[in-house]
């Protein structure tokens, strides 16, 4: 039997620091309780990355490169379905990293990588908006014009971004645990969905969008989807 080689120790502080970061908020977890948390001194966490920054830089150089991958599938988009499941992705994406949205504007303000990745990572994601409504246009789904499809993909990407703020703001003591991750992201994909149902061609295609967004507000959905 082959033994799995062992994680090397900046990917476990990075694994842990993400855990830490994602529950307590980044403002709120200190070195030092990464160390603990870890069983590892302070040096050896000094050792790997020399600040605090640096491990927020390492997480936020995942998320980046993982959201960038992502939203190259937009132009792919091509029915209803594709749509749900793209808008989905993306929530699930935000989630894993939420601790960049929760205390967003905090960390940009201290951050010169964040400050300038990041806006590059939200002018991507509104362009994708732009390209997966021009290719539901170009197939007959929506009726859109230029001027509709600047104003409705910047909406998407500012809902997007902010989506998780708004639900810490409703409830700051439990927003960010795990067990409301399903919650949490079926009502923002839903909220972005509404966006789209006044511009779909015809009333089938608005029917069938809001059952489709209904499915998931069983209790159920919201359980599988907290499994995934």
């Amino acid at each position: 039997m082959v033994k799995k080689a062992p994680r090397r120790t900046a990917d476990r502080i990075a694994e842990v620091t993400l855990e830490l970061f994602n529950r307590f908020g980044e403002p709120n977890v200190s070195t030092t309780l990464i160390s603990a948390e870890l069983n590892i001194s302070p040096g050896n966490l000094y050792y790997h990355f020399p600040s605090k920054d640096a491990l927020v830089n390492r997480l936020f150089d995942q998320y980046e490169k993982a959201m960038l991958g992502l939203l190259e599938a937009a132009p792919d988009v091509k029915d209803v379905e594709d749509t749900w499941f793209f808008l989905h992705s993306l929530f699930e994406q935000v989630w894993s990293h939420r601790f960049l949205y929760r205390d967003l504007n905090n960390l940009l303000s201290g951050n010169r990588h964040l400050e300038t990745h990041f806006h590059a990572v939200l002018e991507r994601k509104t362009r994708a908006f732009r390209q997966m409504l021009e290719s539901l246009a170009a197939a007959g789904l929506m009726r859109l014009d230029a001027d509709s499809i600047e104003t409705l993909s910047a909406s998407m990407s500012v809902m997007v971004t902010y989506w998780l703020s708004y639900e810490y703001v409703r409830n700051p003591r439990q927003a960010m645990e795990p067990a409301n991750a399903g919650l949490a992201l079926t009502r923002g994909a839903q909220h972005v969905l509404a966006l789209l149902t006044p511009y779909m061609a015809n009333t089938d295609l608005q029917t069938h969008l809001q059952a489709l967004t209904a499915a998931y507000s069983s209790p159920q959905s919201a359980e599988t989807q907290e499994k995934r």
